[in-house]
């Protein structure tokens, strides 16, 4: 079950719906089912606060993972800072619905098991995430 909650923010339009159905067929294109993911909308306030208190970073991003995943169903808690998603948007000139879904999904590939530390594995990371895209 994929849930959408807010965190003092909110809520951008969205099909939760859709994005469901979008989210179990990329996941299932990786061999997983879909448990338990839960989208945290927040500012970047709190991811700052999420990403010091439980990663020791110092920083401010777009998302941050919570893999619970098993062998065979991803599951997490996946951080996404709504001003973070605006901001890039307008840096790579693509409206914000399309830059959420890009995040949303990149939270999902990080459940399958893609990392994205490396200039490799981050290319690798944004080419499955296009592939994804053109399935939305």
């Amino acid at each position: 079950m994929v849930r959408f909650v807010t965190d003092n923010i909110a809520m951008p339009t969205h099909d939760p719906a859709r994005i469901s159905r979008w989210i179990s067929a990329v996941a299932a294109g990786y061999g997983f089912a879909v448990g338990d993911i839960t989208y945290i909308f927040c500012s970047d306030e709190r991811i700052l606060e999420v990403n010091r208190q439980f990663l020791g970073h110092d920083y401010y991003t777009d998302i941050i993972t919570f893999d619970y995943s098993t062998a065979s169903r991803v599951a997490g808690d996946i951080y996404i800072s709504l001003d973070t998603v605006a901001d890039n948007a307008k840096n790579v000139g693509v409206s914000f619905d399309e830059e959420l879904r890009r995040i949303l999904i990149h939270g999902v590939l990080h459940l399958t098991g893609q990392g994205d530390k490396t200039p490799e594995t981050k290319a690798v990371m944004t080419a499955k995430e296009d592939a994804a895209l053109a399935i939305y």
